[in-house]
Order: structure tokens, then C-alpha cells, then sequence
């Protein structure tokens, strides 16, 4: 069940803006969902086909739309994400 992970430059921009550990934490995550589909992740309600995966107090939001593929839409402190 390998998945490839791709971002949307916007995505992009959130991950480059956070430091070093947290990237590897959020990387690490997303190699994790991709190669086990494990992890803490949720379908989002009123956005559909839309999911969020937490990393500590960070949450990464993603879709599945494309087969084998994760999409990864945006990443956001806990606070400001809803």
C-alpha cells in the first residue's frame, strides 16, 4: 500500500516555514501514512474527501482524490488550523 506524498505549493510554504525538528517530524509521518496507511488521522467534516493528520500540536491536511498518491494541502498549528 505505498503511497507517493506530493504538495501544493502552498503546502509547500507551510512546511518550509517550520523548523528543522518539526519538518522531521512531519516528514517522517508522512513517509509513515504513505508506506503502512498508519497514523492519527481524521476525514474532515464539511470538506470532503479532505483529511488531517496530527504531528504533536501541528496538523498536516491532505486528500486521497488521486490513487496512490497523498496530496498534501496545507500544514497548520493546532490553534490557528480550524
Amino acid at each position: 500500500m505505498t503511497r507517493t506524498v506530493q504538495f501544493l505549493p502552498a503546502a509547500l510554504r507551510d512546511f518550509d516555514a517550520l523548523d528543522r525538528l518539526i519538518q522531521a517530524r512531519v516528514t517522517a509521518a508522512l513517509e509513515r501514512l504513505a508506506s503502512t496507511g498508519y497514523g492519527d488521522v481524521k476525514k474532515l467534516q464539511g470538506r470532503p474527501g479532505d483529511f488531517r493528520l496530527r504531528v504533536g500540536k501541528w496538523r498536516v491536511f491532505f486528500d486521497l482524490d488521486t490513487p496512490g498518491t497523498i496530496l498534501v494541502t496545507g500544514i497548520d498549528n493546532r490553534g490557528q488550523a480550524y
